[in-house]
């Protein structure tokens, strides 16, 4: 049994996701959660909302929420679309927490000991209404580049272009919307990334299996231009974590706190931290995760992150476990995803544009949305969900291939020999063809998800279904009953133990279906590590409640109706 920690890219607090997001960082964690836990292994699966930063706040600002109680309404939120889309987190934290707090300062402290934090005088924008620094998102003003009268301090949402807030026109506060700005001198915390250069660059090339596009913008980040650069790891707000050496004030630092991109991937750690104190359970309980000196050196660590998240968890965060020289857990694997775009253009937080997982909850089960997501994953390029697309799996996959075998296998053996395994005669050639074909495709299923191909693995366990049709097809037992009654219920016997054992290496795509299966034949879930074995768990005389229609087929209308309502801005 292998000790396996998963952490998915935490997910900003400032409003619901959207199918993009989920598919690319939590939904596979989740599935590769699922099938180690499956395989036997002992998992620990943390994911958090992120809740500091600008954006939070000005999310509050809009719904006249103090931010504090507006990220925990938030979180709430989250957390129950999780659950929704049966993300099987053993904990789901909170960036804000106590815990988050003491092990940022901590880290800054450990850092600043060993000589990897400078302080720097920097030139920012201060607003003389609001009376405070503005950092880059409270700044709007006109984009030079395109003309958009809303372009942010950082960037340009209309035309992309990364900008500095004294690069745009007519700048104004976006807290107060005043103009009256000026420049002034504030000084900073920098993490001296660029010293760490050499252990980061000899880390990432001992990476050999990591995915091509995990190391390609790891080592573009470290070498491109003028290569890695300090990066700042404090602001001038009021919502985040103090400023502070472990428990100690930093002189000079009072009222600023620790940049969202400093202490959110920490968050990990506190994350393991809440998980002990949620459940009465001692620190050394999380610490054997966490620290190679307590338990974790035999930790096989794996993060999953869409690629825009890959520069910070390949070098921030790397540098800050790195420049604390104590003996954190670094990450093993990185798992990043391409964009999972939207109909013919992208999806849009801001604009709305495209399916958000509250919306898609609502219109149909997660193991629909799961299984397109999943089988579409955007691993090697950008993939693109459409209606028609997602219709046609659904229809095809799921109630055809899946959905149709269970139906005709159970409905026929209630009509012909009751709800229960029927006795009959022994397997044949066709059966014994088809147990050496799955043990192949059982194999190759288990090599893609070891290796977190998810789209390789979602085509292997299709054809799995597929087989199985097939079979059922050939063997026909609705005529062999005519005039071989047991020959018919042998086939019926071993296709309802075909319907088990797909229950069983389906549950880490579609849980839901799965536990439907289980229930329905009254059996357990275990993996069918001996496949002869799995395909005769069930015996003459058990019985099983036929299950009703496991997936219902989209109609066109509603494909067409969705299409409509989801092409422009969230209401």
């Amino acid at each position: 049994m292998a000790r396996i920690l998963i952490t998915s890219a935490i997910p900003y607090i400032n409003g619901i996701k959207h199918l993009g997001n989920l598919v690319g960082s939590q939904l596979p964690a989740d599935l590769y959660a699922r099938y180690m836990r499956a395989r036997g292994h002992e998992v620990m699966f943390l994911c958090a909302t992120d809740e500091h930063g600008t954006p939070a706040e000005l999310a509050a600002a809009k719904t006249g929420e103090p931010v504090a109680e507006y990220c925990a309404r938030m979180h709430g939120v989250q957390a129950d679309l999780a659950r929704g889309f049966r993300l099987s987190f053993d904990h789901f934290g909170r960036s804000s927490s106590p815990q988050n707090h003491r092990l940022t300062q901590y880290f800054a402290g450990r850092l600043a000991e060993n000589g990897y934090i400078e302080e720097v005088t920097e030139r920012q924008v201060y607003s003389n209404a609001d009376n405070r620094f503005l950092p880059d998102r409270y700044i709007e003003g006109t984009c030079p580049n395109c003309g958009y009268h809303k372009a942010r301090g950082d960037q340009c949402e209309n035309c992309t272009k990364q900008l500095d807030p004294t690069d745009l026109i007519d700048p104004r506060s976006a807290i107060s919307g005043s103009t009256d700005l000026e420049v002034r001198e504030t000084k900073h915390l920098y993490l001296r990334q660029s010293a760490l250069k050499g252990e980061l660059a000899a880390w990432i090339d001992s990476k050999t299996d990591w995915p091509i596009l995990t190391t390609s913008i790891a080592k573009k980040w470290l070498n491109d231009g003028d290569g890695l650069q300090d990066r700042g790891i404090t602001r001038d707000l009021d919502w985040g974590i103090p400023v502070r050496k472990g428990d100690q004030d930093w002189p000079g630092m009072e009222g600023k706190v620790f940049y969202v991109w400093f202490d959110a991937p920490i968050e990990y750690i506190a994350a393991a931290a809440e998980w002990a104190e949620a459940h009465g359970r001692p620190d050394a309980d999380w610490r054997r995760w966490w620290r190679t000196d307590e338990g974790a050196e035999d930790v096989r660590y794996v993060q999953f992150m869409g690629k825009d998240n890959v520069p910070f968890h390949t070098l921030s965060f790397p540098a800050t476990i790195m420049g604390s020289r104590d003996p954190w857990k670094l990450v093993d694997y990185i798992k990043s995803f391409n964009y999972l775009n939207y109909d013919g253009g992208q999806f849009s937080t801001s604009q709305g544009r495209g399916v958000f997982m509250d919306q898609a909850l609502a219109i149909l089960p997660s193991d629909y949305w799961r299984w397109w997501l999943l089988s579409h994953a955007p691993e090697s390029s950008d993939s693109e969900f459409t209606w028609e697309n997602f219709q046609a799996a659904v229809n095809k996959d799921l109630a055809d291939v899946l959905g149709n075998f269970v139906s005709r296998v159970t409905k026929f053996c209630r009509a012909k020999f009751g709800e229960a395994v029927p006795e009959g005669g022994s397997l044949g050639d066709r059966e014994q063809e088809l147990i050496d074909d799955l043990y192949i495709r059982i194999r190759a299923y288990e090599a893609h998800m070891e290796a977190i191909e998810v789209r390789k693995a979602a085509g292997e366990l299709r054809a799995i279904w597929v087989a199985g049709n097939e079979y059922l097809q050939a063997a026909e037992p609705w005529t062999v009953i005519k005039t071989d009654p047991q020959a018919a219920a042998a086939i019926v016997r071993f296709s309802l133990n075909l319907i088990r054992l797909y229950a069983v290496l389906s549950a880490p795509f579609i849980p839901d279906a799965s536990e439907t299966l289980l229930k329905a034949l009254d059996t357990d879930g275990d993996w069918p590590n001996d496949l002869r074995d799995a395909l005769a768990r069930l015996t003459a005389g058990h019985g099983f409640a036929t299950p009703d229609i496991l997936f219902r087929k989209i109609a066109d209308e509603e494909r067409e109706g969705w299409q409509a309502q989801f092409a422009g801005a969230r209401r």
